[in-house]
C-alpha cells in the first residue's frame, strides 16, 4: 500500500520540493496533474503528500488555537508533539485508507473500466492539497478550502477512472462527505458560516 513506482516518469518526483511542486500543480491545473502524474502502484508519494498537508494543517493549529491538544502530564510541549505526530503518521494514512477503500467498493458496483485502489488512494492523497489551511481554525476559511478539496477530489476521479464529471460526483460523494466534511471539519465549518450569515441578515 505505500511503495514507490520504479519508474519516476510515470508517477511523482521525490523529496520537498517535489512535494511543494506538485502542491502547486494540483491547485493550479488539477486536471492535467492528475492525467499525468497518478501512476499506478504509486502511493507512497501520495501518502507523502497528504502527510506534508497535516503536518502544516497541525502546526499553524498549534501556534493559532489555544488549548488546540489535551496537555498529558503536565507536559505541554511533548504533548503537542505526541499528538501531532498520531494525526500525521496513523490517522492521516488510516483516514486515506478507508476512504479510498469505500470509494473503491462503489466504483465497483458503478463503473466498468476503472482503475485501481491505488490510484484512487493518490487522488484522494492530492486532493487533501487545500486543506492545509484547516488549521487556522476559521470556519470560512475551512468551509472554503474544503469545498475546493471536494471540487478537486471530483476532478481527480473523473480523470483517473475515466468518467464524466456527473458520474464521479455521484460516486465520489459520500467518501468526500468523509474525508472533507468530517475528517477536516468542512460540515461544521459550513454550518457555522451558515449560522453566522444567518445572524448577520438578521441584523441587515
Amino acid at each position: 500500500m505505500t511503495q514507490w513506482a520504479e519508474n519516476t516518469d510515470l508517477g511523482r518526483e521525490r523529496g520537498p520540493v517535489a512535494v511543494l511542486r506538485a502542491w502547486v500543480e494540483v491547485l493550479v491545473s488539477p486536471r492535467r496533474f492528475f492525467r499525468g502524474k497518478v501512476a499506478p502502484g504509486d502511493q507512497a508519494p501520495g501518502l507523502t503528500f497528504v502527510a506534508a498537508v497535516v503536518l502544516v494543517s497541525e502546526t499553524v493549529r498549534l501556534a493559532v488555537v489555544d488549548n488546540a491538544y489535551p496537555v498529558i502530564g503536565g507536559q505541554p510541549a511533548a504533548s503537542a508533539v505526541l499528538w501531532v505526530l498520531f494525526v500525521v503518521v496513523l490517522v492521516a494514512p488510516a483516514g486515506v485508507h478507508l476512504t479510498a477503500a469505500l470509494q473503491t467498493v462503489i466504483l465497483i458496483g458503478t463503473v466498468e473500466d476503472r482503475a485501481g485502489v491505488s490510484e484512487t488512494v493518490q487522488v484522494l492523497c492530492y486532493a487533501t492539497a487545500p486543506c492545509v489551511l484547516v488549521g487556522l481554525a476559521n470556519p470560512w476559511v475551512t468551509g472554503a478550502v474544503t469545498v475546493w478539496g471536494t471540487v478537486l477530489f471530483v476532478v481527480g476521479v473523473s480523470e483517473v477512472h475515466s468518467v464524466p464529471l456527473a458520474t464521479a460526483l455521484a460516486v465520489a460523494a459520500v467518501p468526500a462527505a468523509l474525508a472533507f466534511g468530517y475528517g477536516f471539519g468542512g460540515l461544521e465549518a459550513l454550518a457555522a458560516v451558515a449560522e453566522q450569515a444567518r445572524l448577520l441578515a438578521g441584523q441587515a
